[in-house]
């Protein structure tokens, strides 16, 4: 029987809920997806595209579905409930279509392997169809910050 895991608790606690009430993360807060999956190794989150995340094209801003996938694998890892903060060393990202404003994208993280002090986790948006927007994969790695409270 596996231990509970109070940092997937905590997100499942909260699926259905705006990242406003749900994160840790100042952006994430501030780009305000909806959580709408929590499970072991996968989070997933929607996200309203707002005309703020756009690039001048209209379209989303490349470095705005970056910092999305970022996040969620961030999250993603936090909710391993490990003892250490892991934090980026590289972000790689794959733009394969658009968004415009008023749609809903979804972001869904997988870890892809968790080693002792790196974890690779990978990342995908698509939008209502289905349709691939941007992919990407980081590894994230133990630091020596604290953890955030789970409160």
């Amino acid at each position: 029987m596996n231990p509970v895991n109070p940092a997937l608790a905590y997100f499942k606690s909260r699926l259905g809920q705006p990242m406003s009430q749900a994160s840790h993360s100042p952006l994430d807060r501030w780009l305000n997806g909806t959580l709408t999956g929590a499970e072991e190794d996968s989070l997933t989150v929607d996200y309203q595209v707002h005309e703020e995340f756009c690039n001048p094209g209209g379209i989303l801003h490349g470095g705005t579905a970056a910092a999305m996938m970022d996040d969620v694998m961030g999250m993603t890892v936090f909710s391993l409930g490990l003892e250490a903060f892991y934090s980026s060393v590289n972000l790689s990202v794959d733009f394969l279509w658009s968004a415009k404003p008023g749609e809903t994208i979804t972001a869904k993280s997988t870890i892809v392997r968790q080693g002792r002090k790196i974890v690779n986790a990978a990342c995908e948006i698509r939008n209502a169809e289905g349709v691939l927007i941007a992919k990407a994969t980081s590894n994230l790695v133990a630091t020596t910050r604290s953890l955030p409270s789970r409160e």
